[in-house]
C-alpha cells in the first residue's frame, strides 16, 4: 500500500476527525443542520488544511522552532480570510449560513494539529495528502451527520440548493433532530455505530481459521 493510499486511509476512516478523535466538534454539531451547510462547512476546512499544510512544510526550513506556533496562527488565519472573502464573494447564501463558524476556522483543532504534528515535520507532497485525507474524512463525516439530521428533521436533502430533494409528506419529519440535541444524538448514535463495526471487523480479522 502506498503512502498515498495509507494517508488518504488514515483521515478519512482509522483517524478520522470527527468519528475517531473527536476534534473539531464544534463546527459538526453547530452548522449540520442541512447537507448545503455540511458540505460547506467541510470542503472550506479541506481547503484551509490543505493550504496551511502546504505553506507550513514548504517554510519548515525558514519557521524557527521556539516561534513555530505564531508562525503557524498567521499562516492559518491568511488561508482562513481567503476562503472567506471567495465564500462571501461567490456563495454569498452559504457565507450568511455559516456566519462567525467560517471565520473560526481559524481555530479548528485538526488544522494547528495537522500542522504541528505531520506538515512541519514531512516534505511538501505527503504533507499534501496527509491535509487531503484529514479533510475528506472531516467533510464526509459532516455530510453524514448532516444528511441524517436533514432527513429525519426537514425530510429534504440538499435544502436551500437549487438540488434539493423533498420526501413524501407521510414522512415523518422531528424537528428535535435540526435543534442542538438532535445534533449530539446523531453524532452520539453515528460515533457508537461506526466503532461497533470497526470492533466487530477487528475480532473478524483476529479469527484464526480452524483447521
Amino acid at each position: 500500500m502506498s503512502y498515498i493510499t495509507r494517508y488518504l486511509k488514515r483521515g478519512i476512516i482509522s483517524e478520522n476527525p470527527i468519528f475517531v478523535q473527536a476534534i473539531a466538534l464544534c463546527p459538526a454539531l453547530a452548522v449540520s443542520g442541512t447537507v448545503f451547510n455540511g458540505l460547506g462547512m467541510g470542503l472550506a476546512t479541506a481547503f484551509v488544511l490543505l493550504l496551511t499544510n502546504v505553506l507550513i512544510s514548504a517554510l519548515r526550513g525558514f519557521i524557527p522552532q521556539k516561534a513555530r506556533i505564531p508562525c503557524f496562527v498567521v499562516i492559518i488565519a491568511g488561508a482562513v480570510t481567503a476562503v472567506n472573502m471567495l465564500i462571501e464573494a461567490f456563495i454569498p447564501v452559504l457565507h450568511a449560513n455559516l456566519g462567525i463558524f467560517l471565520p473560526l476556522i481559524a481555530v479548528n483543532c485538526i488544522v494547528l494539529a495537522r500542522g504541528e504534528s505531520f506538515a512541519f515535520k514531512n516534505g511538501l507532497v505527503r504533507s499534501a495528502f496527509d491535509a487531503l485525507g484529514m479533510g475528506l474524512g472531516f467533510t464526509i463525516a459532516m455530510v453524514m451527520l448532516s444528511a441524517i439530521r436533514e432527513i429525519l428533521g426537514f425530510g429534504t436533502l440538499f435544502r436551500d440548493t437549487a438540488l434539493v430533494i423533498t420526501l413524501p409528506e407521510a414522512f415523518p419529519q422531528t424537528i428535535l433532530f435540526i435543534l442542538p440535541p438532535g445534533a449530539f444524538i446523531t453524532l452520539g448514535v453515528l460515533m457508537a455505530a461506526l466503532r461497533y463495526v470497526a470492533a466487530k471487523r477487528k475480532l473478524k480479522n483476529e479469527e484464526v481459521p480452524q483447521s
